[in-house]
């Protein structure tokens, strides 16, 4: 895909939120080419059926880089990715209120009495070492982070760390892994954003897609 100047650039997050948005693109009247449902497809850019609007599909985390940086106008982002990120060129103006989930801070069970203690140094294992680092640090301790993206529990297993900070839904894989939630940094849903910047030049052209997002996710 090459971007022209006139086109809109709406970025959507790949995994299981993606399922939960089509619902709202058909509500709003955005309908993808058929080449964005095909599951074997490697394209990661598609048209839509409105003029000027383009859909890419990208990874959770890079869905706000790409907005804040004028890869694309629009996108679909967890407040926990906003928020770890804190971009100043991300405004995020509806709550679309799916995605919802928590992210939580979990230990082996064999160590939950440890999780009260005052120690002045902790070491977690964590894909969100900002808001890891600045809830110690509401706690006056210091966090040690390691960067996973990924299998989160296997950290305490082996020997990593003896903390998490993740994603929790049900609870279950941390129930299947002997890690227990002890407490919870804060719950996410997924937003829509827009790049500032675009938002200042196009507002004309960017406004009656935030309003029909808002009405959409308010059950309009």
């Amino acid at each position: 895909m090459t971007r022209t100047g006139n086109e809109l650039v709406l970025a959507l997050p790949k995994g299981r939120i993606l399922e939960e948005v089509l619902p709202l693109l058909d509500g709003v009247g955005i309908r993808p080419e058929d080449d964005f449902h095909n599951s074997k497809s490697r394209a990661l850019a598609f048209d839509t059926n409105v003029p000027g609007l383009k859909i890419i599909r990208v990874r959770a985390f890079d869905a706000a880089t790409f907005v804040a940086f004028g890869g694309a106008d629009m996108g679909v982002v967890g407040s926990d990715v906003i928020n770890e990120f804190d971009y100043s060129d991300l405004y995020a103006p509806v709550d679309l209120g799916i995605g919802k989930c928590r992210l939580s801070l979990a230990m082996p069970d064999a160590l939950v009495h440890q999780a009260d203690t005052q120690a002045s140094h902790v070491r977690v294992a964590t894909k969100y070492p900002k808001l890891t680092r600045r809830y110690y640090a509401s706690k006056g301790q210091q966090a040690e982070c390691v960067k996973l993206n990924g299998a989160m529990e296997l950290a305490p297993m082996l020997g990593l760390a003896d903390r998490i900070v993740d994603l929790v839904s049900t609870g279950s894989t941390l129930k299947a892994n002997n890690l227990k939630e002890i407490d919870v940094l804060m719950e996410i849903s997924s937003r829509l954003v827009v790049s500032r910047p675009a938002f200042k030049t196009r507002s004309e052209a960017i406004t009656p897609w935030i309003n029909a997002f808002r009405e959409v996710a308010n059950g309009g």
